[in-house]
């Protein structure tokens, strides 16, 4: 192991904000390797980008000597972590919950290393909890407590519905970290109020709190948001490696910064940034597939839009039927048959206008241009992303 004060400064980079360093560096200073936990929802059978940054993270600390912990959450799940939702999430069933567990641990493992993972399902402790137990679980617990969390206050606001199932997940979610004895949480900064309901339960039985370690929720695609996959705006761990390497590619310069601290834990190269993003999408379609795969994904971008060779590049198809005539309706369509995007037909204005769109090579900036689309022709629609139509 690294000296405690030296650790603290590699933890530190690309955090939020932890609660506190210097309780931190109190447990790395007693010499043992920590419980740094990580509780998952598995919500949905695949993971985007954005959920990687505390794995990442967890990591770092597993390479540092520590012990993970990762907590699927079977019976959070069921309920459905309500932090910084603006309504109830749909609620699944333990099957669905189990069946998107086993597909979330083949690619969180693709990040952590298993030998230094402890993982753990959280229905272990609560399906044997009888009703007088879940009781008394609550009375630890204010509701007023509860309507301090930001995002219920503004449902009540809006007279929209909080359901009490929802009031359980902080207290869950605490229980969990007085179950495996957690030095350490992580979470992204939505997290910090049920990484608290944890702490106040390990003092009341007597264990030492465990440290809130928070993580910065990652930007999506359009910069603005975070990623999500509502929104439209993510990079899948499972997308095909041509596909992520493109979403890649289409993040703004000064976002790719920020990409290298918190999906790589690595400082950006001091290159060109065009290289520099290349540079990015080719290591993270290498740890999410391989190193080959990586290379092949490169290459082919630099026949598509480096080398402007598109007539020669796979490129998804989208049916000529789907893309219609008008050049802002296929705009709109191709971006969304080809690579899952939304985009409005404002931003295929504007792609038009400036000269983003061609057809066959043509540049189309004429917004209310017809085009007369043929099976095999290619159209592009900006700088990493053209479809050729079916």
């Amino acid at each position: 192991m690294q000296s405690p004060e030296a650790q603290l400064e590699i933890l530190k980079h690309g955090s939020a904000q932890i609660l506190s360093e210097a309780e931190l560096l109190t447990k790395l200073r007693t010499g043992r390797p920590l419980n740094i936990k990580l509780g998952v929802d598995p919500t949905a059978p695949d993971i985007h980008l954005g959920f990687t940054v505390c794995l990442q993270k967890l990591r770092q600390f597993q390479d540092l000597g520590h012990q993970a912990v990762l907590i699927i959450g079977d019976f959070t799940a069921m309920i459905g972590d309500p932090s910084g939702r603006s309504k109830t999430r749909p609620q699944l069933s333990h099957d669905e919950i189990m069946a998107n567990a086993k597909s979330f641990q083949q690619q969180a493992f693709k990040i952590l290393d298993p030998a230094k993972t402890r993982t753990v399902f959280n229905g272990e402790w609560f399906e044997v909890m009888n009703f007088e137990q879940i009781i008394r679980l609550n009375s630890r617990v204010t509701l007023q407590q509860m309507l301090h969390r930001e995002d219920f206050r503004s449902r009540i606001e809006r007279g929209d519905s909080v359901r009490l199932h929802e009031i359980q997940y902080p207290i869950i979610q605490g229980w969990d970290s007085v179950m495996v004895k957690a030095d350490v949480e992580l979470g992204g900064t939505d997290q910090l109020f049920n990484i608290l309901v944890g702490r106040d339960l390990q003092r009341e039985e007597k264990m030492p709190e465990q440290v809130v370690f928070l993580m910065p929720l990652l930007e999506g695609l359009d910069g603005v948001q975070k990623m999500s996959k509502s929104l439209n705006n993510y990079v899948g761990v499972t997308d095909p490696p041509a596909e992520m390497f493109g979403k890649i590619m289409s993040i703004s310069d000064t976002l790719m910064a920020r990409y290298y601290t918190l999906l790589l834990g690595q400082t950006m190269p001091d290159i060109h940034p065009m290289d520099a993003k290349k540079e990015l999408a080719r290591r993270l379609v290498a740890q999410y597939h391989s190193q080959e795969e990586g290379e092949v994904a490169l290459a082919d971008f630099n026949t598509r839009f480096s080398k402007k060779d598109l007539d020669h590049a796979e490129l998804p198809v989208v049916s000529a039927d789907l893309l219609g005539s008008d050049v802002i309706s296929a705009v709109v369509a191709a971006y969304a048959g080809g690579f899952q995007i939304t985009k409005s037909r404002a931003d295929a204005r504007r792609l038009v206008e400036q000269g983003s769109v061609q057809w066959q090579s043509e540049k189309i900036t004429a917004p209310k241009a017809v085009l007369s689309l043929t099976s095999g022709g290619v159209l592009r629609l900006d700088k990493t992303r053209a479809i050729r139509v079916g």
